[in-house]
């Protein structure tokens, strides 16, 4: 295979990942929210039996405190 075919395969496989990582980003944002779970809030109860300290709900929970 050419170099002028191998940088234009990389370049198709690279286009074709991002494609589908915007398509799937999409349908992500579109996907509704499961019933019962629209009010959801952060639990102190569950927070505080992880083990996870960089989690973004944890470190929430302590901004609020």
């Amino acid at each position: 295979m050419s170099r002028e075919a191998s940088l234009v395969l990389a370049i198709a496989i690279i286009a074709l990942l991002l494609i589908v990582f915007i398509v799937t980003f999409i349908l992500y944002k579109k996907t509704p929210v499961p019933k019962g779970c629209e009010n959801m809030k952060i639990s102190t109860e569950n927070c505080a039996t992880c083990n996870n300290k960089y989690c973004s709900l944890f470190k929430k929970e302590g901004e609020d405190k």
